[in-house]
């Protein structure tokens, strides 16, 4: 094994886990989204779609038969999904106990794995492309206006700067805990998996590779971060009230909204710490808690709430999704209008709290590690 990699590797299974995390979140702020490079959400969405029109072949338009079908496409993805990260994990560190390049080599390719259940640098560059075309005054929105229809689900071929602004926002917040901080957060869930497998073990004895097959019995980083954006891709291709979907994505639905339960709180939580109020932590959260309250999804109101408590704005209101108007609740109301630097500063949060996030889980993960030794 090279001298590099085991000195990295070698006192403990989860700070291997750790140092792949925080690799991977390096390279998707420094990269993002290749877009010569095949993208594991675009194999999901192939998969999602096949598996759509055999599950409607069959069911028809009779909702319990949609409902099994959406239950099958979920269980068949996500488990999918799951078990072939997790065998990545297993190839890949496998080739640590060999040497020589190889061991480099699957350090590599978990980490570009990785970086690829992360959306954080793409968010922040679908946003900043639409502020780019946005003027400062006057009514040539058009531009604006198609390009954020790339990135949000309402019309957006009425809508004025304020509006323009405004779901640029909600955006930026709402798709910062779904792309970023939800799938970190099982990223070092699975860190925590491999400090509980190898938690028998002694400092300075870990050697990864066949001859400790144990430390592979649980997943890992991957094998969660894919399962979850598996989970997420279901809900953003099937989790619509309309039609067939409102049956057939009901599981994919349900599933990311429990996965995503506990990362947008945790979010909501530590989001001011990052700010020039760290004080304001616990008043942020339980305003985001309160007006989240109101929105139909269990977790969208929350996270857009803490942001706009934080920045002093005002989101939510009226939104339009194929010409039907379709109002939301108030968040943060009576704040003033987000501007177009309200929204940078929210790409500037997310940038920041995945940092304290990943600094703060390396002590956290070994505390983990130790009391579970200890007490066993």
């Amino acid at each position: 094994m090279p001298t590099g990699v085991g000195v990295l590797t070698g006192a403990h299974p989860v700070l291997l886990g750790w140092l792949l995390v925080g690799l991977a979140c390096a390279l998707d702020r420094l990269v993002g989204d290749p877009r010569w490079c095949p993208h594991p959400v675009v194999v999901m969405g192939w998969w999602i779609s096949r598996l759509r029109r055999l599950v409607e072949r069959w069911a028809g338009d009779q909702p319990w038969r949609l409902r099994l079908g959406g239950g099958l496409i979920t269980a068949l993805l996500v488990g999918g999904s799951t078990a072939v990260g997790w065998g990545l994990e297993r190839l890949a560190l496998s080739s640590l106990g060999a040497g020589g390049w190889r061991g480099g080599g699957g350090l590599v390719l978990l980490t570009v794995a990785l970086a690829s259940a992360l959306a954080g640098r793409s968010l922040e560059q679908a946003v900043q492309a639409v502020l780019e075309l946005l003027p400062e005054a006057g009514d040539a929105l058009d531009p604006a206006r198609q390009r954020l229809a790339w990135i949000v689900g309402r019309d957006t071929d009425q809508l004025d700067r304020a509006g323009i602004l405004r779901a640029l926002a909600e955006t930026a917040s709402e798709n910062g805990v779904d792309g970023l901080f939800a799938p970190l957060f099982w990223m070092l869930a699975g860190a925590a998996l491999w400090g509980l497998a190898g938690s028998t073990l002694e400092p300075g004895t870990f050697q990864p590779g066949p001859l400790q097959p144990g430390f592979l019995a649980l997943p890992g980083p991957l094998a969660l971060a894919w399962g979850f954006k598996a989970a997420s891709t279901l809900d953003s291709m099937l989790g619509y009230r309309r039609g067939r979907l409102r049956w057939l994505g009901t599981a994919g639905a349900r599933l990311d909204d429990l996965l995503v339960w506990l990362p947008c709180r945790l979010t909501a939580a530590s989001l001011a710490l990052v700010s020039p109020q760290p004080w304001r932590a616990a008043a942020v959260l339980g305003h985001a808690l309160r007006d989240g309250r109101s929105d139909p999804s269990p977790n969208a109101g929350v996270s857009q709430a803490a942001y706009a408590w934080l920045l002093g704005v005002q989101l939510g209101g009226l939104n339009v999704y194929g010409g039907e108007p379709r109002p939301k609740p108030l968040l943060a109301a009576g704040g003033r209008p987000p501007t177009a630097a309200d929204v940078r500063r929210m790409l500037a949060l997310n940038a920041r709290l995945s940092g304290l996030w990943v600094a703060a889980a390396g002590p956290g993960l070994l505390a983990l590690v130790f009391i579970t030794k200890t007490l066993s």
